[in-house]
């Protein structure tokens, strides 16, 4: 198949998760949405129980970007200068000096974010949206490459904070995880115990990727053919979602929808898989693929729907219905 994609980029990526998928067993939804993430210059939102390599799959990407790496544990008592870092006073020449807070590092985990108050999490959400950080009268930039994983866990909810809409509609990506099956659990318990043999994880069988070969992608996904039609249907899609475009099911259903940056979210979040895949135009599974995991945190049920069990998947269901593929 002829595709635009530089030979020399390309299976460099497709390598890079031939890798992850080694290390990370049961998890392929994960690995290619961190890596759709990646290429969309976006932030993932991760949900599921513990034990499923959340937190070992982000260090596995970092590992294969040779990225520095911070995992940040989020607790009730984190103040926001605990992400970026504050000015210390220097009383040998009475001054101040800014010392960097974790965010600083390109890849980052915030783990359980949800268990930080909100003057905390709208630190983090001005890093993410504006890839800088405040403190003080000074703004600091963040690394050019810098990708946010923010985890959730769904089984507990005693002393959280529920992310508000803004923060949420932040994040690219929304990706649910679940339990793997029995005979991934068993190949996971050979892993480990071949890992705990050799006490390090599985080496990367090609050598780190550059920010540089990382941004090269990037823009040739940018160039990647996108069918008019297709545009238009992305486009109808997130509008769909506001009331005034709603059917008749929808309009019971949601009480707000998705912003534009939805439908920015799913064309870059399109273009990427598509690249992945090895093709050089955006094909409508790409964006029924990537819909449920663009638009599950942006849309805002109403009261009387949450009552009658309708969900997020629900209503998405009901969008390609409403509005089929061209």
């Amino acid at each position: 198949m002829t595709t635009g994609n530089d030979i020399t980029v390309l299976p460099q990526l497709l390598g890079l998760r031939n890798d992850l998928e080694k290390t990370i067993i049961g998890q392929p939804h994960l690995v290619d949405r961190l890596l759709i993430a990646l290429l969309a210059d976006g932030h993932l939102l991760v949900e599921g129980p513990p034990g499923l390599a959340k937190t070992r799959a982000i260090k596995a990407l970092a590992q294969g970007l040779h990225a520095s790496f911070q995992r940040i544990q989020f607790t009730p008592d984190m103040l926001p200068s605990d992400l970026t870092g504050s000015d210390v006073y220097r009383p040998e020449n009475a001054s101040f000096v800014f010392q960097e807070g974790p965010l600083f590092h390109q890849i980052i985990l915030a783990d359980e974010i949800n268990r930080a108050p909100a003057k905390t999490q709208a630190a983090l959400l001005e890093a993410m949206a504006e890839q800088q950080i405040s403190v003080g009268k000074h703004t600091y930039p963040l690394p050019d490459l810098f990708l946010v994983m923010a985890t959730q866990n769904p089984l507990e909810h005693e002393g959280t904070y529920p992310l508000p809409e803004a923060q949420l509609d932040r994040f690219m990506l929304h990706v649910q995880v679940d339990y793997p099956d029995l005979e991934t659990t068993r190949r996971i318990m050979a892993l480990a115990r071949q890992e705990a043999r050799s006490q390090r994880i599985e080496d990367f069988s090609q050598p780190a990727l550059s920010p540089a070969l990382i941004f090269a992608a990037r823009q040739e996904t940018l160039s990647l053919h996108l069918n008019p039609h297709i545009e238009a249907w992305m486009a109808a899609l997130v509008h769909a979602t506001h009331a005034s475009e709603k059917s008749s099911k929808l309009a019971q259903w949601i009480r707000w929808g998705a912003s534009p940056r939805a439908a920015l979210a799913l064309e870059r979040g399109a273009r990427a898989r598509a690249w992945l895949q090895g093709r050089d135009y955006v094909s409508p599974e790409d964006v029924q693929q990537l819909l449920p995991d663009v638009l599950r945190h942006r849309l805002v049920l109403d009261y009387q729907a949450l009552a009658e069990g309708i969900t997020a998947a629900d209503c998405i269901h009901e969008l390609l219905q409403v509005i089929p593929a061209p």
